[in-house]
């Protein structure tokens, strides 16, 4: 019976003496009170009961979530709704618990929080945290309190404003202002596409009469190309039957001179002998004049 309770009480002992350290975290030994100012990483870990005590702290990225009432530059309150994303650095999670403890965000994230969060919005109008400054406010508050935690081991990822609420009066002052924005913008827009009408007709009748005078000057040019050619047709076809006619008068002389050459006197005598012959052969009565050389008188010796 001893011995069972002997081997229960080991058992619980064994296992009351391990702890698992998760993704996300790392583990800071104290031992007999002192912190050991190595951290423990992730896995298994085996200590002892009596003497050692291992607490995890997380170094995954947190959300504060706080509703602070934020002062503006002309003295109003600004209710808010804002998340702080931070983390914490491995290698000073044993400084952090040692200096601080593990209610570091509410011993020290939280006070900076409030300080540089206050500091940065008394410099802005109310109206600037409803608009597109929210941004910067939200970069001048995230490097104020980097300033101040990062040396001790914190990381502010992020400051993010998610809501706003501007006192009632203020916000139907900026609704009527916005409103009266966006209808100036909205005249605008119609003034610049009416300007940009017009100026796209004119540049259609810029064209159209462009275009006008174009065709009236091909219209034009063609005219002048065509009487051009008529005339250069005429021209061509005058010198054409020019040299027609000069190149058929020098054929007929040539055939002239050729038939001046073949007409010897025997030839031509032998002409006027058929041509008597066919005279003589004919029915019907002639008189034929001769000087007993030719048949004509009139006939030529040469053509």
């Amino acid at each position: 019976m001893k011995q069972k309770l002997y081997l229960i009480c080991g058992l619980v002992i064994l296992f009351s003496s391990c702890t698992v350290i998760r993704q996300g975290e790392v583990g800071v030994k104290r031992r007999l009170g002192k912190i050991d100012p190595e951290y423990v990483e992730q896995g298994p870990k085996g200590y002892n009961i009596f003497t050692t005590a291992i607490l995890k702290v997380p170094t995954r990225i947190m959300n504060i979530e706080v509703k602070p009432d934020l002062p503006s530059k002309e003295g109003l309150t600004i209710r808010s709704e804002i998340s702080i994303l931070y983390r914490i650095k491995p290698e000073a999670a044993p400084k952090i618990v040692q200096n601080i403890g593990l209610n570091y965000e509410s011993e020290v994230i939280l006070p900076v929080f409030r300080s540089a969060s206050a500091d940065i919005t008394s410099k802005f109008l109310a109206k600037d945290m409803h608009s597109g400054e929210r941004a910067q406010i939200e970069n001048a508050i995230r490097k104020q309190m980097t300033d101040i935690l990062e040396p001790r081991g914190f990381v502010i990822d992020n400051v993010l404003m998610k809501s706003i609420r501007l006192p009632e009066g203020l916000a139907r002052t900026i609704e009527e202002k916005l409103q009266a924005e966006q209808d100036a913008q909205r005249m605008e827009f119609v003034k610049e596409r009416e300007k940009r009408d017009a100026e796209r007709r004119i540049i259609e009748a810029e064209g159209k009469k462009e275009i006008a005078r174009i065709q009236a000057e091909g219209e034009k040019n063609a005219a002048i190309i065509q009487a051009e050619a008529r005339k250069k047709i005429f021209e061509i076809e005058a010198e054409g039957k020019a040299n027609a006619v000069t190149i058929e008068a020098m054929a007929t002389r040539k055939a002239n001179d050729t038939i001046n050459k073949t007409l010897t006197p025997s030839i031509l005598k032998l002409r006027q002998i058929e041509a008597f012959r066919m005279l003589s052969n004919s029915n019907n009565s002639k008189l034929v004049i001769t000087d007993g050389k030719t048949p004509f008188l009139t006939l030529p010796d040469k053509f």
